[in-house]
């Protein structure tokens, strides 16, 4: 695609970046017939091929919009378009690029500034998420719908962990929401990575892995969470953590992309890069292990939500399949499994019509094979789901962990 930046964005600290990506595309519209957004909505300005047209006059110095910034807002960064693209466009760091030029351009009516400013102040605080979860449990029924939908009925209780220190360690996240919403992922994960001899620490001053900030309008403060785990993380790194696992995949891909988006940080970029070759997800460490020395006894017929994050950013589409079924589990087909459900980190709370259709969409298909239960491997998308009230999503791992003798 021809394009000739304006002077204003030349001088954009990613603007070579953002000129390369903008000439790769070939506007050959295969990345429509794969966009979520697109199929529900059919406007050609909702799609990634749309979408990358604005960002492009943006780019070339054409007025910005608040059209321009929803067509933007709606974009569920699922990336499935990446997936599907033949010229290998990099649609989401394009993306990035084109909504912190465009938010910074276009001032947002109060209610999103106060929606997403609250957003950014209470979701990557896990403590302040806890407390306001248990509160609001509490004083559930006298919530507006909305709310209460995204109130968990009940959360199992987290097992313990264990104790015993192996020779083989790796360094886990353990997540801003998920220890509230559900708190028995992380430690189904050490009990099993237990079992294979590999002992799981997580650091205390290692937070937020820093997408909520970043996908918020607030990509500096986002950096800068990125910057505070790496301190974290470095002190084991040097001792020999195998890894850095996370159980979100959400996390994961961000994680991923430390390398690249403080690579020209002179006193990160090195550091940065490290860490995200540690990075895992716990699908990685676990498919190379001997995993049916465990000795799972697995009855239960599943359907598994594959997470965009974890099938179209980190490529690992039918890894927890091909795990689920070596251990002996049942699973359901899923028609249309390249499809987002419309969490999206905080998707479903800026674009919550959106956001409900795309889930309904996906449960209709999951369900549709009569499982006992749906799993996945993104905390968003199982308290998305799970917010529909019907069959009960859970994290994989704590159906292994289940499934393995006592």
């Amino acid at each position: 695609m021809q394009t000739t930046l304006s002077q204003h964005a030349r001088q954009l600290p990613r603007a070579e970046e953002a000129e390369r990506i903008l000439r790769s595309c070939v506007h050959c519209g295969f990345c429509n017939a794969t966009c979520p957004t697109y199929q529900l909505l059919g406007d050609e300005l909702d799609g990634p091929r749309g979408r990358i047209y604005l960002i492009k006059q943006v780019l070339e110095g054409n007025e910005v919009t608040q059209k321009t910034q929803q067509h933007l807002d709606r974009c569920l960064s699922c990336r499935n378009c990446e997936t599907t693209c033949p010229s290998g466009v990099d649609y989401h760091n394009l993306l990035d690029i084109g909504r912190a030029v465009v938010d910074a351009a276009v001032t947002r009516p109060l209610g999103q500034r106060l929606l997403r400013g609250g957003l950014r102040a209470v979701v990557p605080s896990a403590g302040l998420f806890k407390g306001l979860v248990g509160s609001g449990q509490m004083l559930r029924a006298l919530l507006p719908n909305t709310l209460q939908s995204k109130l968990p009925h009940a959360v199992p209780p987290a097992k313990a962990r264990p104790t015993r220190r192996h020779a083989r360690h790796v360094l886990m996240l353990e997540g801003c929401v998920q220890p509230s919403l559900s708190p028995n992922t992380n430690a189904a994960t050490a009990r099993v990575l237990d079992r294979l001899g590999i002992s799981v620490t997580s650091s205390r001053e290692a937070g937020c892995c820093g997408a909520v900030d970043y996908h918020l309008d607030a990509q500096a403060a986002g950096l800068d969470r990125a910057r505070r785990n790496i301190d974290a993380w470095w002190p084991s790194i040097e001792q020999g953590a195998e890894a850095i696992v996370q159980t979100a995949s959400g996390c994961g891909a961000f994680i991923k992309e430390y390398g690249h988006l403080l690579s020209t940080d002179p006193a990160y970029a090195d550091k940065a890069k490290t860490v995200s070759a540690l990075a895992k997800d716990l699908v990685e460490v676990l498919r190379n292990e001997p995993l049916e020395t465990l000795g799972a006894h697995a009855s239960q017929r599943l359907a598994f939500h594959c997470p965009c994050t974890l099938q179209h950013a980190q490529k690992l589409g039918g890894a927890v399949e091909s795990i689920l079924t070596r251990l002996g589990f049942s699973l359901t087909s899923v028609a249309d499994s390249h499809l987002c459900c419309g969490s999206a980190g905080t998707y479903s709370l800026t674009q919550p019509e959106l956001s409900r259709q795309l889930r309904d969409n996906k449960l209709n298909a999951l369900e549709n094979g009569d499982p006992d239960i749906i799993v996945t491997a993104n905390i968003g998308c199982q308290s998305h789901l799970n917010s529909a009230g019907r069959t009960q999503v859970l994290h994989w791992i704590e159906l292994v962990e289940a499934a393995l003798p006592h």
